[in-house]
């Protein structure tokens, strides 16, 4: 008899993992997304790297038109007056068809959604109740329908309603200290960096990254920024105090549609109190946002589970909690690092920390175990 999956949640983490088991035919999959519709909005850009694409290859992701990414082959980092200080060689890691990728994150929604059937997908879907019924489980939604089903895989997003419904408690993500705030360029135009590769410029208290995200002059900026968690605060003041004020010479960067949020990082991850439920993506970890692995890690954890339930291997709760926590907790200490020293505001530390970029960038033996470990083709 197939296995009965429910996916809760239609980001890059359920959609993944849905596409996965999909090509099992030991499964059978439905993703529940509490939506109307599938947001296909412009959004913000993203970055993929090798360990990701390995994963999206096997779903077909090789295939899309090649105007929509983008493969930078450096990484650039930046001071605070636009100088160059060093660069890291981001094409080290590639192999074949497994390169560093980036772009608009609606463009990977929309492939994932478009790779699965339609009726492998359900809108207007919120959870109201899980309750076990032997070994199975079964779903209760507001609208008054119900599914019963054989594992549950929660992946709706840092703020999980469906976490804390299943485990009867409140489970807070914390807010780290700091801010995101993104806006699309349109032409490189004016753009004082390499347009063809990821830029890093640094800041005391803050860092911004801009990247293209396809091959139509289109560039991702995003500032992570130190604040205190506020509302209704004007977005465009808050540039021109930390980071005009500077840096006059990035000003037109910032003159487009400007969108900000507070970044929430998860405190611990936690089993669920159901061996049959497990949790995807940003519902079992959320990182600082300082490696670029967000994406990837909910790629990654979703071929983890689909590698462990088409094993049909015992315990896979306790197995898929251990290794994934082994893995996030190597990916956020490098992240932790990197926020610390990208945020420098003493001369001298700024100083060490450039000096230090430009040896350890050159130095094959570091990189292979700083990025390597993470960035390794599954």
């Amino acid at each position: 008899m197939k296995k009965r999956i429910a996916i809760i949640g239609s980001g890059i983490a359920g959609l993944t993992a849905a596409n996965l088991f999909k090509m099992n035919s030991d499964f059978e999959v439905m993703v529940y997304e509490k939506e109307k519709i599938l947001s296909l909005e412009e959004g913000y850009g993203i970055q993929l790297a090798p360990n990701s694409v390995s994963i999206l290859n096997k779903i077909g992701f090789s295939n899309i038109s090649n105007d929509d990414f983008f493969n930078p082959s450096k990484l650039n980092f930046y001071s605070i007056d636009n100088n160059k200080i060093c660069d890291l060689n981001l094409a080290r890691f590639n192999r074949d068809t497994v390169k560093y990728t980036t772009l608009k994150r609606a463009t990977l929604i929309e492939f994932l959604k478009n790779s699965l059937f339609e009726k492998n997908i359900k809108f207007g879907k919120e959870v109201k109740k899980v309750s076990k019924i032997k070994d199975r489980l079964l779903i209760n939604f507001t609208d008054n329908t119900n599914d019963l089903v054989d594992f549950i895989i929660v992946s709706d997003g840092v703020f999980s309603r469906t976490k804390l419904i299943i485990e009867n408690k409140n489970i807070k993500p914390h807010y780290n200290g700091s801010i995101a705030i993104r806006t699309i360029i349109r032409s490189s135009e004016g753009l004082n960096y390499e347009s063809e590769n990821v830029s890093l410029i640094m800041f005391p208290k803050a860092h911004i990254v801009i990247y293209p995200i396809n091959k139509k002059n289109e560039f991702n900026l995003v500032c992570v920024l130190r604040q205190k968690l506020f509302q209704n605060k004007d977005i465009h003041s808050i540039i021109k105090k930390e980071i005009l004020s500077q840096n006059k010479s990035l000003e037109n960067l910032f003159k487009g549609h400007l969108e900000s949020w507070p970044i929430y990082t998860t405190r611990k991850p936690s089993k669920s109190i159901y061996e049959n439920v497990l949790y995807l993506g940003d519902a079992f970890y959320t990182f600082i946002p300082a490696i670029a692995q967000g994406a990837s890690q909910s790629i990654e954890g979703a071929n983890e589970l689909f590698n462990l339930l088409s094993k049909d291997t015992k315990e896979i709760q306790s197995l898929y909690f251990k290794e994934r926590l082994k893995r996030i907790r190597l990916i956020n200490r490098r992240s932790q690092l990197n926020y610390f020293s990208f945020h420098l505001s003493n001369s001298t530390m700024i100083q060490a920390r450039n000096f230090m970029l430009k040896k350890i960038t050159n130095s094959r033996k570091f990189l292979d175990k700083y990025l390597g470990n993470i960035y390794k083709i599954i």
